[in-house]
Formats: C-alpha cells, structure tokens, sequence
C-alpha cells in the first residue's frame, strides 16, 4: 500500500519510513501542526492493529486527533481492528 496523509483537524499525519510501507512492516505518521508543519507527535500502527504513540509535553490533544484518524483509516482501508499497545 502507498503511504497515505491524513488529514486530522488542526494537525496533518505526514505519512513517515516509506520502506516500511513497501514490507508491510509498520505505519508510520509524523503529527504536523497544519500551520507551521512543526513535528508535535508520531503514531505507529502494525499489521496486527497494534497502535502506538507520543506526543510533544503539552501536545496531548494533536495525539488524541492523530491517534482517532488513524484508527479510523486503519479500520475503513486496511480492515484492522485496532488496539492501543
């Protein structure tokens, strides 16, 4: 599967390790804030459904958005059901 941005609001996912896409290993997202592209968190996904994540101190709710857009996408394009780690 091609990597994929998503759009989550006031953040954008900037999909990240394009190698790991191409293997099917891992997904992978840079959290961007949507006005000055600064990194605030990332969000990791395996094929199994695990997610992970971690934001910035103080950027709690660019995880909370992040993390439900790719839960969302996880579930609609690749038929995971997701878990946190």
């Amino acid at each position: 599967m091609e990597p994929v941005e998503i759009n989550a609001g006031n953040w954008y996912l900037l999909a990240e390790d394009t190698e790991a896409w191409d293997a099917d290993t891992q997904y992978r997202w840079s959290v961007r804030e949507a006005t000055t592209a600064d990194p605030v968190a990332d969000v990791t996904l395996t094929p199994d459904g695990t997610m992970t994540g971690h934001a910035r101190d103080g950027e709690d709710a660019a995880l909370t958005a992040a993390s439900r857009a790719v839960r969302g996408f996880a579930e609609a394009a690749l038929g995971l059901t997701v878990r946190d780690a």
